[in-house]
């Protein structure tokens, strides 16, 4: 049976980890990203080599017309609705500003595409979900958001980025709670310090603290560990476990004396 997956930000980083686990899976997928597409040919070739479809949808999830443009691509290839969502897609502060210092603008930056973006993005393809379930009673639909420990640890020099993060973890308990009736269960994977291009400019501060101690397991995260949650949550592996949120930190926040 085809299944259709669309993974925002899927082009690299966590998203690129996510999406590779799942084209291992056989997942048919849907790449959003920002970049032209010729600009991408690289991630979107690998993934193809796993022997699954891959679309690529360009577009802006913070803007209205973004998340259209990216849903017509998505319906176009799941024919209908998607059967799995990951809300990857995220952004980081253009500049860390005290908490006393933060902009209006960057607020918006950030909570654009990590938050409000995720939540409408949600709730169209909830909305394909439920119909398709009404329809056809055997419909498997999933929706997995990945936040950061930022939701519950606070970074006073990036105060948008753990509102937004803090905000898309109750879209999870929302959209869980909303969805159980149809059965189309909702899941939040919570990654800790993971090596991407976003942290790439804290690598030595926190290669540092890894060292000393700051994980149980004294490594970096990579792209693979949120992979690897993701496509267990898309099998079915959890289906009592809907609302739940699953910590890919290494024991970062595990509570320790």
């Amino acid at each position: 049976m085809k299944k259709t997956a669309l993974v925002t930000g899927g082009s690299r980083g966590i998203g690129f980890g996510v999406a590779l686990a799942l084209a291992k899976e056989g997942w048919d997928l849907v790449i959003n990203g920002m970049r032209p597409e010729e600009g991408v040919s690289e991630p979107l070739e690998t993934l193809r080599a796993e022997g699954v479809s891959v679309a690529y949808a360009r577009g802006d999830i913070g803007s209205v017309e973004g998340r259209d443009a990216i849903l017509k691509v998505a319906r176009e290839a799941a024919g209908g609705s998607l059967n799995l969502l990951v809300n990857n897609a995220g952004v980081a502060p253009k500049v860390r500003l005290d908490l006393l210092d933060t902009t209006e603008e960057s607020y918006d930056f950030v909570v654009d595409t990590n938050l409000k973006g995720a939540f409408f993005l949600t709730q169209a393809v909830a909305n394909d979900m439920v119909a398709a379930k009404k329809e056809n009673e055997e419909f498997s639909g999933t929706i997995v958001n990945v936040s950061s420990i930022s939701a519950t640890v606070a970074s006073v020099n990036r105060g948008e980025y753990c509102i937004a993060k803090a905000g898309l973890s109750m879209v999870t308990s929302l959209f869980a709670a909303r969805l159980g009736e149809f059965g189309l269960p909702v899941y939040e994977v919570r990654p800790g310090v993971t090596k991407t291009d976003m942290t790439a400019g804290v690598s030595e501060k926190y290669d540092k603290l890894i060292e000393d101690g700051l994980c149980v397991t004294k490594r970096w995260g990579f792209p693979e560990d949120i992979g690897k949650a993701v496509a267990s949550l898309s099998r079915g592996d959890f289906p009592y476990s809907t609302g739940q949120v699953i910590m890919i930190d290494g024991g970062l926040t595990l509570p320790r004396l």
